[in-house]
């Protein structure tokens, strides 16, 4: 990695970041490596994005707490206003998103033009790799179940129900779309390397935005909100499964968390490739 300073990168590396930096390398078992102003502007850059897509999803979670809540207040007649209102939500949440990964593709980009020369990856990395079966499949039972119980609660003859699993498949929708488009940026955005170290940093950093950005957490968060307060109206099989839906998705998250390489360990596979 160069060591010289990183011009027009936004945010500035501060000398925090560089520190943290240094953390994060020992972190991943790179305790020999030097941190440097391009590391240090591309982990900030990620960071800073991170938080801010908290943010941004706390808003949304509040957002459908709010629709689903100005629903009951006035009645059915004004219901579906707050499906509309939702829908174009749920679309500036995805165009929100894009502008993060905008933002770290921008960083990354001024940062890589400061390289003398560009390093590839030895492999090809796809989805399998940066995210992992495990994962993945972990990802998409996720929302297929959160998915099929909220499509269950559409047969329900209470319109409470009903209308919190309509505000539950509009979250969902928006939240899948949301990490596709996440998932997108980090296997296409260009490597920024120009040695083994760097390329190997650039792997860690590509699994663990993709592993942060598949997390169930979202989809936990946004199913609970409209069904509590459901729980003393819908039919006990209903309760029931969103209970074990939940218990189960912990119970797996913690055995994918435990058995999964970490992801300085599936870099340095990558690295190791013929």
């Amino acid at each position: 990695m160069p060591n010289g300073t990183l011009p027009n990168v936004d945010p500035p590396v501060r000398p925090a970041d560089l520190e943290r930096a240094g953390v994060w390398l020992a972190g991943h078992d790179l305790v020999d490596i030097r941190p440097t102003p391009l590391l240090a502007a591309r982990l900030a850059v990620r960071r800073r994005a991170r938080l801010a897509a908290s943010v941004l999803l706390a808003a949304f979670i509040i957002a459908v707490a709010l629709a689903y809540t100005g629903g009951m207040v006035d009645g059915s007649g004004h219901r579906r206003w707050s499906l509309l209102v939702l829908t174009a939500l749920v679309v500036g949440l995805v165009l929100a998103q894009s502008l993060l990964d905008g933002w770290v593709r921008r960083v990354d980009r001024r940062g890589g033009a400061t390289l003398p020369r560009r390093a590839a990856h030895p492999v090809r990395l796809g989805w399998r790799t940066v995210l992992g079966w495990p994962r993945a499949a972990f990802a998409a039972t996720t929302f297929a179940g959160a998915t099929a119980l909220a499509i269950g609660t559409l047969t329900l003859h209470d319109s409470t129900a009903r209308y919190a699993a309509v505000i539950l498949l509009i979250g969902l929708g928006g939240l899948a779309v949301g990490i596709v488009v996440q998932l997108r940026h980090i296997l296409t955005h260009p490597v920024v390397a120009d040695d083994e170290v760097s390329l190997t940093a650039d792997v860690i950093m590509r699994v663990e935005d993709a592993r942060v950005g598949a997390a169930p957490t979202a989809v936990w968060s946004v199913w609970s909100l409209p069904v509590v307060s459901v729980f003393s109206t819908t039919v006990g099989w209903w309760n029931a499964a969103w209970l074990a839906f939940i218990v189960l998705s912990v119970i797996a998250l913690a055995l994918i968390e435990a058995r999964t390489a970490r992801s300085a360990t599936v870099a340095r596979h990558v690295m190791s490739a013929p």
